[in-house]
């Protein structure tokens, strides 16, 4: 199954059982919003959540974009991205868990062809409901605590979830989803049964909110039979760019993509927010690109690359704009470069850099300890 496949098979599977599809929302929230970018695909629809009345009813499936910064270190492993996709559907206050589950090992089965027998899941060991749904179902159970237990903070909705896992090693499985790593999560059902309550008690919720999250890019990798997500189709369009290691390639890869959708979502390069945010993909990317070649510049992307972002994410904007901001930012970038070329060189007179002088020139002069790292002299 190529992306488009996975994502109609998705919408339409859960279209034909009542639910209405809704558009993606922004990675940048509305104002207000404590939250710097929507990192879930639960996050835009929380009112409703809470209790608000959704105008397409109560029954619901999407793909929402995500971005999140704190997986931005782990970056060219074989499955972290900082911007990514979620399939979800939402159930608010129509159907139990029991029925979420059931359909989602319908959709697995039926509609992406996964065989049962490669299919495990953990349950929360207090959520009856769900073990006795998939002990119905005939697929392994592995019990835990706090793993399979889901809350969007100290106060509000929680409850159990139930991760479903596929086995994507050679031979046939073994052990459980949390003893070997070659089963690979794609699915979590989130149950929110309660409400916790300032002390802490958890107040019973009738009917329940069903909330599921599937991540496309893993979903492709195990329907593509990919070693990692940067191997399946929706990728395509970024290989042989520039002569890197792997995982340089796959940080450089992910960080544009990843600064395009930015872009298309109207954020700007700044010192703040979520202009910071961009700026820093930019400039790790450039770091990473002049690490072993200081002559390479963003102006050698490619068109296909950007225009595919554009299409996939469905951004409101144009190549040119993208190429300008990114073209903009890599002049600052250098010219930062140029100024810190000194300051760095008189610093390193008195020996070799110490955390209190990466710490002086951060916080002085602003330049990050990949910068300096990548000034020689």
């Amino acid at each position: 199954m190529n992306v488009d496949d996975t994502v109609r098979t998705f919408i339409d599977f859960y279209r034909d059982r009542g639910h209405v599809p809704i558009p993606g929302h922004s990675l940048v929230p509305p104002p207000g919003d404590p939250v710097l970018f929507t990192t879930s695909g639960m996050h835009p629809l929380t009112p409703y959540l809470e209790g608000d009345r959704h105008p397409q009813g109560r029954r619901l499936v999407d793909v929402q974009r995500c971005l999140r910064t704190t997986d931005l270190d782990e970056v060219g492993d074989d499955t972290h991205l900082t911007v990514f996709e979620m399939l979800g559907s939402w159930s608010l206050g129509d159907y139990p868990g029991t029925q979420s589950l059931t359909w989602g090992y319908q959709l697995l089965r039926d509609g992406f062809g996964i065989e049962p027998g490669r299919l495990h899941v953990t349950v929360h060991e207090q959520d009856e409901p769900s073990r006795e749904t998939w002990e119905r179902l005939g697929v392994p159970i592995e019990l835990t605590t706090d793993e399979n237990w889901w809350s969007n903070g100290p106060t509000g909705p929680c409850g159990p979830d139930s991760e479903i896992f596929v086995w994507t090693g050679d031979g046939p499985p073994t052990g459980t989803p949390t003893t070997d790593e070659r089963w690979t999560e794609v699915w979590n059902h989130v149950m929110m049964r309660y409400r916790r309550l300032e002390d802490g008690t958890l107040r019973p919720v009738e009917p329940e909110n069903i909330d599921t999250g599937m991540g496309l890019e893993r979903m492709l990798t195990v329907l593509q039979g990919k070693r990692s997500v940067f191997e399946t189709d929706v990728f395509r369009p970024w290989t042989g760019l520039w002569e890197l290691d792997e995982p340089d390639r796959r940080r450089v890869v992910d960080h544009l993509r990843s600064g395009i959708v930015v872009i298309g979502d109207g954020v700007r390069p700044s010192n703040t927010r979520h202009g910071y945010v961009l700026r820093r993909l930019v400039r790790r990317t450039l770091t990473t690109l002049w690490r072993t070649d200081p002559t390479r510049t963003l102006g050698d992307l490619p068109s296909e690359p950007i225009e595919h972002t554009i299409d996939h994410f469905e951004l409101k904007t144009l190549p040119s704009p993208v190429r300008d901001v990114l073209g903009t930012e890599e002049k600052t970038f250098r010219d930062l470069l140029r100024r810190g070329r000194s300051v760095v060189s008189r610093r390193r007179e008195r020996g070799p850099l110490t955390d209190d002088d990466y710490r002086f020139l951060h916080d002085t002069h602003g330049l990050p300890r990949d910068l300096v790292d990548l000034i020689r002299g």
